[in-house]
């Protein structure tokens, strides 16, 4: 694709005007200070919210239909109580968009943010219905929620498997606790009505303090996600929406409805025409174990080569100290080039954030979710790296700097993604 035939050039995107910053959407900022929040998860729990997520109701014969038809998942097998990763992909395999699934009951089926699914249901031939609902969805995640959570519905939750869902009650609230684990930790949603929320919220807090339970502000709301590695459209990838050709009026409608401006921006030294080189595939962030050829779907045959040879890997990379350190303290050197800011904890204004890493000053890779993490008090990022210059703890370097702007050479070293340990799927009866 050539950047002329796409709807936004790299120059349009770099130039996108900030509407909001992408804290905004889960309150406050802080509660307590953002390192007490981004340190809960992994000592206690918190209580965050990302209810601002759109949530579509689905119902009809075709559901499944209309899912398998336009995600890498299989829909087969698809039990009530479970949800699904799916991930959907123009036709050179880079994704679109990516979302959860929730089969609700035998005919209802609930999922954020797949306005690319419903898309094509309005203009295809599916029986299917689709409904906005306004639900508050709260995630209460930390090696102490599950205790917390079985304390406030007054039974044992240790049944619960990973990404299966069970219906319980709240201060007289009924509830919908689906088990995942966005932190690398054990986690549940709490989806129900939106009028509740306050009751349900007031009575967690009060039952986590004896817990620790911290409230989650939008300081440090993604530092789970860069810890954990869950990369997230529009922070790590652009959506392959502006090469697709069945995608040119659904751009127009998130254009209309003011989603462009608020979450597709570019920023950072990696330096290209062409916007698809924003673009991310499944197998590139390690999701390959996703794609299931038992039906068609968009990108079938572009997934089917690239997981047969795969071209770059997921990678963890850890930010030199010195360097880092170096960036601020030429802030306060009176004469020195004054270089591009490292926002902390992380990058809030919604850009999808991306950096070269140079390997002997070769481009091996490009970097996205740069942050601060006050658990291991280090600066660490997601990264996409070519597979053969892909080693646990070699050196790479990261250009920090905007270009036209005074750049700053990081070292780095390739961790493993995720960078934190995964213990979300952990048994819980030996909690």
């Amino acid at each position: 694709m050539s950047a002329t035939s796409s709807a936004a050039t790299v120059a349009d995107l770099r130039r996108r005007p900030l509407t909001s910053t992408v804290g905004e959407s889960w309150g406050p900022p802080q509660y307590t200070d953002w390192i007490d929040e981004s340190l809960s998860w992994k000592q206690t729990a918190y209580l965050g919210d990302w209810s601002f997520l759109p949530t579509l109701k689905f119902r009809g014969p075709d559901v499944l239909r209309l899912f398998s038809d336009t995600s890498v998942n299989t829909m087969k097998n698809f039990a009530v109580g479970q949800s699904k990763h799916i991930i959907q992909c123009d036709e050179n395999g880079k994704i679109i968009d990516d979302a959860i699934l929730s089969r609700s009951s035998e005919d209802e089926y609930i999922s954020f943010s797949t306005s690319w699914v419903d898309y094509i249901r309005r203009n295809g031939d599916y029986d299917v219905e689709a409904e906005w609902v306004d639900l508050a969805k709260h995630h209460l995640q930390g090696p102490r929620s599950l205790h917390i959570l079985e304390k406030a519905v007054g039974h044992s939750l240790r049944d619960v498997k990973f990404m299966r869902s069970v219906n319980v009650v709240i201060d007289g609230v009924e509830v919908v606790a689906l088990r995942q684990g966005m932190t690398g930790e054990v986690g549940f949603e709490l989806q129900y009505p939106k009028e509740h929320a306050e009751r349900v919220w007031g009575t967690l807090l009060k039952v986590g303090e004896e817990y620790g339970i911290r409230q989650l502000g939008g300081r440090t709301a993604m530092i789970n996600h860069l810890e954990a590695y869950y990369p997230t459209q529009g922070l790590d990838y652009l959506p392959a929406i502006y090469s697709d050709e069945r995608a040119k009026g659904y751009v127009a409608e998130l254009e209309e409805q003011g989603w462009l401006d608020l979450y597709y921006r570019i920023a950072g030294s990696f330096e290209s025409d062409d916007v698809a080189d924003w673009y991310r595939s499944p197998v590139e962030f390690g999701w390959g174990n996703r794609i299931n050829f038992d039906h068609d779907f968009a990108g079938a045959e572009a997934l089917r080569a690239e997981l047969a040879d795969p071209r770059r890997t997921g990678a963890t990379l850890v930010w030199n100290a010195d360097d880092v350190v170096d960036v601020y303290a030429s802030l306060f050197r009176k004469g020195e080039p004054m270089p591009d800011f490292m926002e902390l904890p992380q990058e809030p204004r919604g850009y999808v954030y991306a950096d070269q890493v140079l390997k002997n000053g070769e481009l091996v890779g490009v970097t996205s979710s740069r942050g601060y993490s006050a658990y291991f008090r280090e600066m660490i990022s997601l990264a996409v790296i070519d597979v053969e210059h892909f080693a646990i703890g070699d050196e790479v370097t990261v250009i920090w700097g905007n270009p036209g702007t005074p750049q700053r050479e990081i070292r780095a070293t390739i961790a493993p993604a995720p960078y934190k340990e995964n213990r979300a799927r952990v048994d819980l009866h030996t909690l």
